[in-house]
């Protein structure tokens, strides 16, 4: 019996074939030993891999007031009430309050213990955690005297006040933009505790009636003023910073209707309000002029007159 042979021929071709088989054989252990977690760095084969992605999520951008916040309803709670209007319980607070606010106004020359006080409400509905109230003497034409006192209602604050005219002059500067009044005012909304959740415009409506004005926006139907021109929408202003702009006009105001603007910081503080007449026109509703800050419109303007506008 022949014994079968391998020719050499075959096995030289063969060998390199048996040589990568046995390669890959060790790659494939080595890289399975790397894997496992007691294997020890820089020994064996290095198998990359692959690292973890992290996706940093973006910041909310802050804002005093969120869009939409505003509620035409809220807005037209804006009233003033006689003292015979009002609920016997802000009555008594009232009475309680009354040598305080009389020293108050003493030291600002407001000659409170001298002629005859009378007083009204301002229900503000952005600020339901103070009761307001707007003093006035009145002496006739040209010799009248105005401030409004602040009362927190929880006693968690200060009772403040606002001079608003000393004998037909203002007091330093005209209430709206002095800066006493926008201190006192942010005063006010720290011990309310307010937050973005604020009502944008009753919370500007409500400034100018602290500072002396009886503020009526929109068209004389939705204010239920008489012979009063209508008005372009209230708006609000968010730039790129996170700050805000409220911007509306006083159809109400005497001799002519007045512009209002007030500038917030991102934290809900009010830095800025100016005030200055809203200029005439032949059309049927009034142009508001551009302010500092300029936005986009967001479509969702409503039928209530006002728009927002985000830049």
């Amino acid at each position: 019996m022949e014994r079968s042979s391998i020719s050499p021929i075959v096995l030289a071709i063969a060998a390199p074939f048996l040589i990568c088989a046995s390669l890959l054989a060790c790659v494939s252990a080595e890289a399975q030993e790397n894997s496992r977690p007691d294997s020890q760095p820089g020994q064996g084969i290095f198998v990359p891999q692959s690292t973890p992605i992290r996706v940093r999520k973006a910041t909310p951008r802050p804002m005093p007031f969120l869009p939409g916040s505003e509620d035409s309803a809220l807005a037209t709670l804006l009233e003033f009430r006689s003292v015979d209007r009002m609920n016997p319980r802000d009555r008594d607070l009232a009475a309680d309050a009354e040598s305080t606010i009389g020293e108050r106004a003493g030291f600002a020359g407001l000659e409170f213990n001298q002629g005859k006080w009378s007083y009204q409400q301002v229900v503000c509905s952005a600020l339901p955690g103070h009761l307001f109230l707007q003093f006035t003497h009145n002496n006739g034409t040209g010799d009248v005297s105005v401030f409004s006192a602040s009362i927190p209602r929880s006693g968690d604050g200060s009772v403040r006040i606002i001079p608003i005219l000393r004998r037909g002059y203002s007091l330093f500067s005209p209430a709206p933009i002095n800066a006493l009044t926008i201190s006192a005012f942010n005063h006010i909304r720290a011990e309310e505790h307010t937050n973005a959740l604020s009502d944008w415009l009753a919370t500007g409506l409500c400034y100018a009636a602290l500072a002396g004005a009886h503020p009526q926006i929109g068209s004389p139907e939705e204010t239920d003023v008489q012979n009063l021109p209508a008005a372009p929408p209230s708006q609000l202003f968010i730039p790129q910073q996170g700050d805000a702009v409220i911007s509306f006009v006083d159809v109400a105001a005497k001799p002519r209707p007045m512009q209002w603007s007030m500038t917030f910081n991102d934290k809900g503080k009010l830095l800025k309000a100016t005030h200055s007449p809203a200029p005439y026109t032949t059309e049927k509703a009034l142009q508001v002029p551009t302010v500092e800050v300029q936005g986009r419109p967001v479509p969702s303007a409503d039928s209530a007159g006002k728009a927002i506008l985000i830049k």
